[in-house]
């Protein structure tokens, strides 16, 4: 972090009642769309310039309200939606997580699905629903007005999909509070729990999507997504709840393929979005091609 952002980050702690006086240390924290700092036993969030086109930051602030009072995130200090700048306790003794991390902290994924039952089960209320093919339509209509192309075949693979939004509509799941955006980098583990950041897409939804997008995040492999399962139902999945992680990974990257080129038309310098954005549309065209994709679909259209 060089002086001009040391600057531009004090300057915003010192409008805020939580962080006012602050004269300590600053650490960059990380984030992709976000920049965020811990200072001190406080993390300070700012909003990426562009977010405000696609994320409801009164929405967010009630979400990471309601996901501290449930017990799997941060206590909320300051929230201003106008801004979307946002601080949050610092919880000490955690390590943020990475894929690799997932692999090689011993049982990371079940204390993941821990934390995941824990919010689905909270009785939290959060104000957005999340529609994935109606999120997908005002994706597409964000890019229309910008300069990125599509993969080629992105329509036609979305034309596929039209059969899995008939099943999950005739067999609509219970919603339930989700997270929906389970980047790994989104779970803090004290090698005990794991805590959960992060409420910019969360909202009321089908549980099994939180997991299979988590599956598709840490590159899971099959022993990780049965701890997931295991960890997250207390025994063996029945068939249909497997159906649905499974379609949603598809899912997921059918979705964030549009996110990831919102990111590049909009000149984010955290990673080169146009080749996220690539690859998981691959990912996402080579699932739905395995043989056991349609076996998982119609485990959930026959229950």
């Amino acid at each position: 972090m060089d002086a001009h952002e040391d600057i531009a980050v004090r300057t915003t702690a010192a409008q805020i009642d939580a962080l006012k006086g602050y004269i300590g240390e600053i650490e960059r924290l990380g984030g992709l769309t976000n920049r965020v700092y811990r200072l001190g036993d406080l993390v300070l969030r700012i909003a990426g310039e562009g977010t405000a086109e696609y994320i409801n930051r009164e929405h967010e602030r009630t979400n990471a309200i309601a996901a501290a009072q449930a017990g799997v995130s941060p206590e909320v200090r300051h929230a201003d939606p106008a801004s979307g700048v946002m601080v949050t306790r610092y919880v000490a003794g955690t390590t943020t997580m990475t894929p690799n991390l997932f692999k090689e902290r011993a049982e990371a994924p079940r204390r993941a699905a821990a934390a995941l039952r824990k919010l689905h089960h909270s009785g939290a209320v959060f104000p957005f629903h999340f529609q994935l093919f109606s999120m997908v339509e005002d994706y597409l209509s964000i890019l229309a007005n910008k300069e990125a192309d599509l993969p080629a075949g992105y329509h036609e693979v979305l034309a596929e999909a039209s059969a899995i939004k008939t099943v999950l509509t005739s067999k609509p799941a219970a919603l339930a509070p989700c997270h929906c955006d389970p980047l790994c980098e989104n779970f803090l583990d004290t090698g005990t729990r794991m805590w959960i950041v992060d409420w910019e897409y969360a909202g009321m939804n089908d549980p099994m999507w939180d997991l299979g997008d988590l599956s598709v995040e840490g590159a899971f492999d099959a022993a990780q997504d049965e701890e997931l399962l295991s960890g997250y139902f207390g025994g063996e999945a029945r068939t249909s709840d497997r159906g649905r992680m499974v379609i949603y990974k598809a899912m997921c990257d059918l979705l964030w393929t549009l996110w990831g080129l919102i990111q590049h038309a909009n000149n984010n310098p955290a990673d080169d979005f146009r080749a996220y954005a690539f690859n998981r549309f691959n990912r996402c065209k080579k699932l739905m091609s395995t043989a056991d994709f349609p076996r998982h679909l119609h485990a959930i259209s026959s229950t």
